[in-house]
């Protein structure tokens, strides 16, 4: 397995995705990934990295500070009493801290899942992470403040140094001017203030010399007037230096008490951060986790594969399909040189070693591939001189050692199998072990430029393959084409690359008739292939025009449609506002009739009649011009036959009950109010109730005028919205409610459910316009709630 790791670059590519970690540990712990031993854990791994894929793609994300490496600090904490150095501390702090800010996550991830169970482990504590900030100071060393000893000492330290320099520099400049050293200053050597004189002024100076000039001409003397002095100092440094073990070592102990947490702590981060920095890699490729199958029973479906390391560069890779089925064992890839062969190879060992290590490679949703046990691959120039191996010797003993140990659970490479020997030979070996291999490994991927082996796919042997290349610019195009070998193009690509004529020409008349006629058939099928994806090309854009014409006839056909509905809705609008006005003012001349009726005689009564009968003719005129004018009269309430005399209708311009006296043809005459007038037979529906003959009285003793004011009617005690739009809802609700009056009930319930309130925002609009309701309130607990208001008559 590790051979076959190594020629596939899998550590390079491990090392590219180790670039997505935030942290120098996640980055180590991307790089030591391995091929884990079974498919259950290898699932469990691409779970977590797909969860943390899916949660980063989301609008909060996850950011994830740098953390240190902690692993010296841990080891030491677990020596009893032993001191940490300030950066360790610091580094322990920077651990809580992320620990701490990362065990939010908890309640955005799957219960079940591995993230949320290494977020359990984080721990962190905030009193310990300020208090260990706040004994450092910005450049990582112990601050004055992380105690008062220690702010004293340092005080003093001050001081005692100020002062012995003043000193010092008044010395330096009372000695005689032969002996000083123009524009010197007090100085510190091995620890110890000095003052530079010259060599000839040391008796003069006095005291102990510390060091002296590369010419030896000046010397370093410390005066014996600045011994007791610098002692002083010197004994205030060594309680410095024990105030800040002390401080060390006290934060230590604090560190230590939770040195278990803070340990999982730091190991629950470098996997989370390992784990997101495999999750970045995945959203950045747009991959898809693969889905394992039965090594034995199931085939391989593999979608839009991409070698990782050219998915990564700045040109991208050319996407690759391939499907297998359980009983196709072996691949065998032919085609140009540099046309992308060995790539395709290394890809699909590649794909297979990154996801049993638990990274979702470049691959689209639908993958499906089996778990491996081993990976066995022969690609490059394997030969040594020290082991006196030859190319080929060095690939006929990696082909023993994979003959001996492959079985159905492993996956094997060959890069260009059966070469670097004499071809007939070579062929007939690599076809010998394709042959065992077909039987013996789950499946085998070989390139090869071998004509014999071309061959070895007629008998079922084995599955061919060719990486196209584009016959006419001579370029490789890269894609993966099944069930076709390809042509080697090496006299082409040497023409090319500026190979003589003449020698080109010789080597043509050197091939082999069945050489000649192999290749000959493949470029037919290549030109034949070419014909077909021109013509596949020109039917797809074909049909995309087609269905952007469509997609444009069906828009149009939207916009139209939505205009003609809101035109109709306009004009509905417009019709029931003509009927409004035209029922106020015949609803006020019937009123005003009936007034005048009461108090006159009867030619008065006669004369108001009259004006009344002119008013109302002139305003249903009026109304009907409006409502021609916008193409159609006001729809009917709801189908019904025609009304016959002596029945109780209802006219469309008043609410008021009528009898209809007699029927005219199209017209009929209507008794209303005390007034007859004749109306269309269109503008009259019939009535449930039953109007009281004239010139008796009601059973209540009034008058006949009140009988037919008040009819006998049968009326619902509930109207149902729910369907409508807003703008519907006038023409539901107004008849239910005139209805209900008409029928003397003392309440209506009208259902518009709960919904976006659009309906019940619209029907309190109605109901608080109309003087005829007392009260309107919400459904009680068995009335609908919310869904429902009921209505209360005066």
């Amino acid at each position: 397995m590790d051979h076959a790791l190594r020629v596939l670059e899998f550590d390079r590519v491990v090392a590219a995705i180790s670039g997505y970690a935030a942290s120098e540990p996640g980055k180590s712990k991307v790089r030591a990934l391995r091929p884990l031993p079974d498919a259950a854990s290898a699932r469990r791994a691409l779970a977590a990295v797909g969860e943390l894929q899916a949660l980063l793609a989301s609008g909060e994300g996850w950011n994830l500070d740098a953390f240190p490496e902690l692993g010296p600090a841990l080891r030491r904490l677990a020596i009893d009493d032993a001191w940490l150095d300030p950066g360790d501390l610091l580094a322990c702090a920077k651990v809580m801290a992320a620990g701490r800010i990362s065990r939010g996550l908890a309640e955005r991830l799957d219960a079940d899942g591995l993230p949320v169970l290494l977020v359990g482990r984080l721990w962190g504590d905030r009193a310990l992470e300020k208090r260990i900030a706040a004994a450092f100071d910005a450049a990582g060393g112990v601050a004055d403040g992380a105690s008062p000893e220690l702010r004293r000492i340092r005080r003093a330290l001050t001081g005692a140094r100020v002062r012995l320099v003043e000193e010092l520099t008044r010395f330096a400049g009372s000695l005689p001017e032969r002996v000083r050293v123009p524009d010197a200053s007090v100085t510190v050597r091995n620890g110890r203030y000095c003052i530079p004189v010259r060599r000839e002024g040391k008796g003069i100076a006095g005291g102990l010399v510390h060091d002296a000039s590369a010419s030896r001409r000046t010397l370093f003397v410390e005066p014996a007037r600045a011994i007791e002095a610098m002692n002083g100092i010197r004994e205030l440094e060594l309680r410095e230096e024990r105030e800040v073990e002390r401080i060390l070592r006290e934060l230590a102990a604090a560190v230590r008490r939770h040195a278990s947490e803070l340990a999982a702590s730091y190991g629950a981060l470098v996997e989370l951060d390992a784990l997101r920095a495999r999750a970045l890699f995945a959203a950045g490729m747009e991959a898809s986790p693969p889905a394992f199958v039965d090594p034995v029973a199931e085939g391989i479906r593999i979608r839009g594969a991409r070698h990782p390391l050219l998915a990564l560069a700045p040109g991208g890779a050319v996407p690759f399909d391939l499907d297998l089925s359980a009983d196709e064992r072996v691949l065998l890839v032919s085609g140009p040189n540099a046309g992308g062969k060995t790539v395709l190879l290394k890809t699909l060992g590649l794909l297979s070693a990154l996801v049993q290590s638990g990274v979702i490679p470049p691959l689209r949703a639908g993958s499906r591939i089996p778990f491996f046990r081993r990976l066995f691959a022969v690609i490059g120039d394997e030969q040594s001189i020290d082991a006196s191996l030859s190319t080929f010797g060095a690939q006929a003993r990696n082909l023993a050692e994979i003959l001996n140990e492959a079985d159905e659970r492993d996956l094997v490479l060959f890069d260009e199998i059966g070469s670097a020997t004499d071809p007939a030979e070579g062929g007939a070996l690599a076809a010998a072990v394709l042959e065992r291999l077909a039987g013996q490994a789950r499946l085998t991927v070989a390139t090869t430029h071998l004509g014999d082996l071309k061959r070895l796919g007629d008998d079922g042997a084995a599955v061919q393959a060719s990486l196209e290349f584009d016959s006419r610019r001579l370029e490789p195009t890269y894609r993966l084409v099944r069930d076709r070998p390809g042509r080697s193009y090496a006299l082409v690509i040497a023409a090319r690359l500026g190979v003589p004529e003449d020698v080109l020409a010789g080597a043509h008349a050197r091939l082999g008739p069945e050489h000649v006629s192999l290749d000959t058939l493949l470029a037919r099928l290549e030109a034949e292939r070419g014909e077909i994806e021109d013509l596949r090309a020109r039917l797809e854009r074909r049909a995309e025009e087609t269905a952007a014409r469509e997609r444009d006839l069906a828009s149009r056909e939207t916009a139209l449609a939505d205009a003609e509905r809101a035109a109709e809705r306009q004009r509905e609008v417009a019709r029931r506002e003509t009927l409004r006005e035209a029922r106020e003012r015949v609803e006020a001349a019937i009123a005003r009739l009936e007034s005048e009726y009461v108090g006159g005689d009867e030619p008065a009564r006669r004369a108001a009649k009259r004006a009344v009968r002119g008013e109302v003719e002139r305003t249903l005129r009026t109304s009907a011009r409006k409502l021609r004018a916008l193409g159609d009269r006001a729809p009917a309430a709801e189908a019904a036959e025609t009304p016959r005399a002596g029945e109780a209708v209802r006219w469309s311009a008043s609410d008021r009950p009528a009898t209809l006296v007699e029927v005219r043809g199209a017209r009929g005459v209507i008794e209303v109010g005390g007034l007859r007038l004749t109306v269309p037979l269109r503008d009259l529906t019939p009535h449930s109730g039953a109007v009281a003959p004239r010139g008796k009285r009601s059973s209540s003793g009034g008058s006949r005028e009140a009988g037919e004011r008040r009819p006998i009617i049968r009326v619902e005690t509930q109207v149902d919205l729910r369907g409508l739009r807003a703008d519907e809802v006038d023409a539901a609700l107004t008849p239910a409610i005139d209805a209900a009056v008409v029928g003397d009930l003392p309440w209506l319930r009208i259902i518009h459910g709960k919904g976006t309130g659009a309906l019940r925002a619209r029907v309190q609009e109605i109901l608080n316009g109309d003087p005829r309701i007392r009260l309107a309130r919400a459904g009680g607990a068995g009335e609908g709630g919310t869904g429902v208001t009921v209505v209360e008559f005066e």
